[in-house]
């Protein structure tokens, strides 16, 4: 089996979000692939059989993963591929397509969230003042009052992995230039305390953002210490998520 890792989100080696793929040619026990999993050690680690894709962290398998299936079209297109390409996963139907100057485009469920009470812990875990508190299907998302303070935030990830949700979207206006917000995802829960670059975070900022700020058109920052650049479209209940990825390795899976 081929495997690769694909550093996603980004143009430039060793920055967005680095995510395994595994060819496999043939069906494999989940307890395999959640192995697998953890020994790569990466936020997630795709499996692409047939058409069917499947994404685990290190310690869980997840319902939708934005960074493994750019990850997983990248290097289906640099093997050849063209075209849309269309995957079967636990989030329904999800398609790609290379576009203009590189980009892989994604079509991916629209996940907008729903304004709640802040659940007990979780602004003490933040350490922040909150202007805004909703819920996802997976996900609480928290607008802070600034960029300064998305990029200060310094979590207390064991109470965090407390809260009921897959993972803590923070998110600010940006006040860079080329970006409309920024944000970090935290998901201790799920066994990643800081994702570098998360597509399907963005399928809750699109929404929430294009509300705020009156264009379906947005470009998301990830602030982590990685880095990473989301462009989101939002179409309904849709969201185009696009972005760059670099392979930074390959090779051959002796098991």
């Amino acid at each position: 089996m081929r495997l690769f890792t694909v550093d996603a989100f980004t143009d430039r080696p060793f920055r967005g979000n680095p995510a395994a793929v595994c060819l496999l040619t043939g069906p494999m026990p989940d307890a395999w692939m959640q192995d697998l999993a953890a020994e790569m050690n990466l936020s997630e680690t795709a499996f692409l059989l047939g058409d069917t894709l499947r994404w685990f962290t290190p310690a869980v398998e997840v319902a939708l993963c934005g960074h493994a299936t750019l990850a997983t079209a990248h290097v289906l297109y640099s093997q050849g591929a063209t075209g849309r390409l269309e995957f079967t996963t636990k989030s329904g139907t999800l398609a790609t397509e290379r576009t203009s100057g590189g980009l892989i485009g994604m079509d991916f469920p629209a996940k907008p969230a729903t304004q709640a009470a802040p659940p007990p812990g979780l602004l003490d875990a933040l350490r922040v003042e909150p202007l805004w508190v909703g819920r996802s299907q997976f996900d609480m998302l928290v607008e802070v009052d600034s960029e300064e303070t998305v990029l200060a935030l310094s979590p207390d990830i064991d109470r965090l992995a407390d809260i009921d949700a897959r993972g803590v979207i923070v998110t600010a206006r940006a006040t860079r230039d080329g970006a409309d917000f920024v944000s970090r995802f935290f998901a201790p829960r799920a066994g990643v305390a800081e994702d570098p670059v998360t597509g399907s975070a963005h399928c809750v900022l699109s929404p929430y953002w294009t509300a705020k700020l009156g264009r379906d058109s947005l470009v998301g920052a990830q602030v982590s210490k990685r880095g990473g650049t989301v462009r989101t479209t939002l179409r309904g209940d849709r969201v185009d998520l696009a972005g760059h990825a670099v392979t930074i390795w390959s090779g051959d899976l002796h098991l």
